[in-house]
Order: C-alpha cells, then structure tokens, then sequence
C-alpha cells in the first residue's frame, strides 16, 4: 500500500517489508508497545514509530498500512500435529466451527454427492457434540440417509466414530468381525456392527479404521499440506511444534515437510518429534534415528527437536474421558532403557501423560537416573497434556528441570471430564496458574486435529475464560490466566520448548520476522469474541503468507486445491461465525431482549402491587396530534 510520509529513499539497508500504523503488542518489556515494524532478510531491523522506520523505505521496500490494527508476534502452537494433518487436510470434512448438526449433515449430504466412488467423506475432529445446538452426534441412520452409497466415516473425540453402511462394508466389518484389544464394535440384536465404534478406552479401533480409507498419491499430499499450513497462517500461526503421533511412520511420512522446504515452499516453521510406531520394537527405533539424526538438525524451518510424544507404548495413558483411567502394568524397565538411551546420546523428549498417577511413575524413573547424573543431562524435556498433575509431582518436575506444554482439551471434552471426575477435579485440570508460579516454561497448543480444532484462539479462550466450546465454566478464576499471559504462552513459551527463545517469539531486532495483524483488538476485544478472532495479514520471515480483506492478494498463490472434488475446494476448513460484537443486528437483538426484561419486571411488579395493572400508555411527541 502506498502510504503517504515514507519516501522511497536509495540506502544500503533497506527492508524488504515495513508495517506501520499498528497498535503492536511486541512481548519485549524493553519496549513493549510499538506502531511499526521493518524486516529485512527474514530478520526483524526495526521496532519502533513511522520516524524510526522511515530511513529503511527504500524504492522495493514492501510498505502495508495495518490501519490501526492489533498486531502480535506470530502464534506458536506447542503441541499440534501438522504433519499428519497435513497430508490428509484436502480429504476431510471440518466441522469445526460449525454450529448445528443439521448444517454439519448438510454439508456431509453435499459433499457425498461429489465424492467419487471409491473415495470416503470424513470427518476427522476439530468439533464436538456440545458446540452444536443440538447437543448431540449424528446417528447412523442420518449417515444412511445422507450418503446412502459413499462411504462415511465421522470421528468424535477419543471416544467413538460413527460409520454408514457403506463405510462398515469398505472397512470390512462383519458380525464376524473380532472387538480389538481396547475397543468395540457396537453390534444390534443380529450380532451385525450397527456402525458405532467405541473406544474402551484406547483409540487404536478408531484410527486404525481411519487408516482404511484412501490416502493421496505425492502430488497431492503437497498441495494439501500447504493448505493445511494457509488454514493455519489465517489464524496467525507462523511456528508449531509437531507432536508426532500414531500412523506418522519417519522418514516417509516426513518427506513431504521435507522437500516443502527444500523448494522454499513451508509457510510455518515446525520443530518436529519421533515416535517409535510398533509396541516392542521402540528402543530399535529409537537406536535407528539416532544414528540418523541428531535434535536441532535443520534450520528455522524445519528441525528435529527431539523424540516422543510416546517413548514406549506401555506408558502411554489414554485420554478417554468417557472411559475409566486405564491401568498400567509394569512398564518400568523398557521405559528406562528409552530414556536413557536418549539421554546418552544428547536426544530430549516430550511425554504424553493425561494423569498424575502416569507421571509420578514416569518421574520415579527420571529420579533414578538423576542419581546417576543421566538426567536430565542438559536436555530439553517436558510433560504434554498433563490434566490430572499434583501439586507434588509438579515440584518434582521443577527440581529435574522439566516443562510443560497443555492444550485445550477439555474445551471439547470439559463435560465428559466432569462428569467422570467432578466440578472439583474439572477446576484444576490442568493447573496451569500453579504450574506457571513454580517458574515452569508452560507452553500452549491445541493437539489438533483429531481431536481439537487448529484455531488457535478457541484455546486462548479456554485459557482465559475456562469455558468448553458448548460454553460450560470448567475452570474457575483461580486457575485462568491474563491475556498477556495467555498469549506469551502461545508465543515466548513455545520457542523456549524448542530452544530457540533467543530468535523467535518476541518482536524485537535481530529476532525473526514472524507476525500477524488481527482482525480484532485481542486486548480489548470482548472475552466472547476472543474465539472469533482471525489474522488479516500473516508475516513469516518477513514474508506474507496469508493476506484477507484489505490485504487479500498480498500473499503467495497456491495451485489450485486437488483432488477438485475435495471438501476445502468446496467449504474451506475452519466454519468461522460472527462474534458477539456490537454490530447492528446484535444491537437490535440485545434492545429486543431488555424490552422483554423490562416487560417481565413491570408484570413482575404488578403482581406484587407495586405497579399498575396494565402498562401506561407510551407517549412520543413526535406522534402527538
């Protein structure tokens, strides 16, 4: 944009990229408010006023008006899993975002009506029953009706998917069909699978379902991860750490980020992780990839930042809430041999743990080690998840030098949650403020996308007000945090659990060029809105990779989306709604609701003597005669 007072001038250090008239919240206390930003060669020169950047304009300098805008540092997702999302984003169906079942049915019945035979419709997480105003899954019948001959397969939480006919055949479900260790198929009174399957409690059933379905060929899974990485750039994402996970094998599923970024082509940074994918086969694994790799090989684009989330299968709790706590056996002596394989060979780790009682054994074992002068050994560790933890496991983290990284589960799962455990354990689950007071690196994320969405402001929101997606209070004040605070572990704390707090996550010179210009004031926007909220400009390394409104051509073009019956060529991924701003029609809504109430009062009164039977006649001399 031209913008009037910055003149090109012909100088040695000009940036390739200025954003002016901004309301910048930087997250540096040297300097914590700015109105411009310059960037030249991915790197951050200038942090200050129209004055300060004014000498680096020079005739190719890029020059964007933020129009007044909030703008923060690039958001950086803790514990998301993008990989794998993003070699399936172009097949699924998102329902995140999406209000009622009825339209989410619809937009399933239209999309089976282009979905070629032999291809599946999915839905794949990012929503739950609660946030629809139905309260409620769709049944099987439902899915019948709506794709009668394409198979249908819809994922809900760690807890169930439903299936249509078709899917239960393409699947290859039978009456004879064996429940899995873990699992059910839920079966009517013929013994054939009704199309419900339930996991009890662990997952396997329902992924392993999921991996039955068609996959993209090379091409494809390009074009669809750098989808994946716009949708994510549209929320101001310009970093996430990869979490790993079930069916993402290395290095072949690795290998699309991989040559991404070798063509210059990745429009998000990712950190990623290891996970041994065959239970008894971990410690070969692990043996494997150190001889391969070593954590911080690659750049600030792509780089390993160590194993996990898993180490051993044995260890890992499932977070089912729906389902009891699962009991472990003894699963001790291979855990050891993992972690100290690990940390003899300078690899850190993160760990799955949803309960306490998981992670008092996994700290039992980090302790021994410690008294051998193994652990941690200078090496990055944390804990993920983490809702259960005691207040003495957390010391006991703090004395190892551990971190911690919680997501936004339980805005999906909060009412499961507390019905299983109670309002009591639902308020300190996690903990997060008594995680923070100990001096803990707590960083946030989402642990999309199976699970819970990837808009990274539905989980400030959960931080800050402790509601789930179907508006239920979970966590109390005592455990929220400030928006500051919210936001710095969305930014500051997610580079530290990379290592990399001294180039990113702050906006100030010499740190990386990471920024987003927000569709609304985070700051002073209404707690409700805070969920709406999206990036209009979205800055990585000093370039814009993602572009709306006034912006909207700025950014990089993508090929067009492929296969081009996908569901993001038709509906786009994440279902954005309206906030609760004041806009007109909210206005009229809110007058129409305080007329109601005043209505309701006078009767009140009235029946109580202390008002008139009928109301008084409402005088405006505008309409006398």
């Amino acid at each position: 944009m031209p913008v009037g007072g910055l003149v090109p001038r012909a100088t040695d250090n000009a940036a390739d990229l200025v954003v002016r008239n901004a309301k910048i919240h930087t997250g540096d206390p040297v300097r914590p408010q700015a109105e411009a930003i310059a960037i030249r060669d991915g790197v951050i020169t200038v942090v200050g006023d129209d004055n300060d950047v004014a000498p680096h304009v020079g005739p190719d300098t890029k020059v964007v008006d933020a129009l007044g805008r909030r703008m923060v540092p690039g958001l950086n997702d803790a514990h998301l899993h993008v990989i794998r999302g993003g070699l399936n984003y172009v097949l699924e169906l998102r329902w995140d975002g999406v209000p009622t079942l009825r339209q989410g049915l619809a937009m399933l019945r239209e999309q089976a009506a282009r979905t070629p035979k032999g291809q599946w419709v999915r839905v794949v997480g990012g929503w739950s029953a609660e946030q629809f105003a139905e309260r409620r899954l769709p049944t099987v019948a439902e899915l019948n009706a709506a794709a009668p001959d394409t198979p249908v397969f819809v994922l809900h939480l760690y807890q169930a998917a439903v299936l249509n006919r078709a899917a239960l055949k393409a699947a290859g479900f039978t009456r004879d069909t064996p429940d899995p260790k873990g699992g059910q198929i839920v079966r009517g009174r013929d013994g054939e699978p009704t199309g419900m399957l339930l996991a009890a409690p662990s997952a396997l059933i329902l992924y392993s379902t999921l991996a039955k379905a068609p996959v993209l060929d090379e091409e494809h899974r390009e074009t669809s991860t750098r989808y994946f990485l716009r949708e994510l750039n549209r929320f101001g994402l310009t970093s996430a750490i990869d979490a790993a996970g079930g069916f993402q094998n290395f290095p072949e599923n690795y290998s699309t980020v991989v040559e991404l970024a070798k063509a210059g082509q990745l429009s998000l940074r990712i950190a990623y992780h290891l996970f041994p994918q065959t239970a008894g086969q971990e410690i070969d694994d692990l043996t494997r990839w150190i001889e391969m790799a070593r954590p911080e090989d690659g750049d600030e684009w792509l780089r390993l930042n160590g194993a996990g989330e898993n180490l051993t299968w044995a260890a890992a709790d499932f977070e089912n809430f729906a389902q009891p706590r699962p009991e472990h056996g003894d699963y001790e002596p291979e855990f050891e041999k993992a972690v100290r394989l690990l940390m003899e060979h300078g690899w850190g780790f993160r760990l799955h743990a949803t309960y306490d009682e998981t992670i008092r054994r996994d700290l039992a074992v980090f302790e021994k080690l410690a008294a051998e002068g193994l652990f941690p050994a200078g090496n990055r560790w944390l804990f993920d998840h983490a809702e259960t933890v005691s207040a003495d496991s957390l010391d006991r983290i703090a004395a190892l030098g551990g971190a911690m990284s919680v997501q936004n589960r339980l805005s999906f799962q909060g009412e499961a949650f507390v019905r299983r455990y109670g309002p009591g354990a639902a308020a300190d689950a996690p903990p997060i403020r008594a995680m923070l007071e100990r001096g803990l690196t707590v960083g946030a994320g989402t642990d999309a996308t199976r699970v819970s969405t990837y808009n990274p402001w539905v989980a400030l929101h959960w931080l800050i007000t402790g509601r789930t997606v179907g508006d239920l209070v979970v966590r109390p004040p005592h455990n929220r945090v400030d928006r500051r605070t919210a936001l710095a572990m969305f930014t500051e704390a997610g580079a530290a659990l990379t290592g990399e707090e001294g180039v990113k996550g702050v906006l100030r010179p010499g740190f990386l060029g990471d920024l987003a210009v927000l569709s609304e004031d985070y700051f002073t926007v209404p707690e409700p809105d805070i969920a709406h909220i999206e990036a209009l400009l979205t800055v990585v390394g000093g370039r814009i990779v993602y572009a709306a409104e006034e912006y909207e051509g700025l950014d990089e073009e993508l090929p067009p989306v492929s296969p081009d019956w996908s569901p993001v060529a038709h509906f786009g991924g994440y279902q954005a709604t309206p906030g609760t701003g004041l806009s007109g029609a909210r206005q009229a809504e809110l007058l129409g609701q305080a007329v109601t109430e005043s209505e309701q009062h006078r009767q009140w009164r009235a029946r109580r003597g202390l008002a008139p039977e009928t109301a008084s006649t409402f005088f405006d001399p505008c309409f006398s005669l």
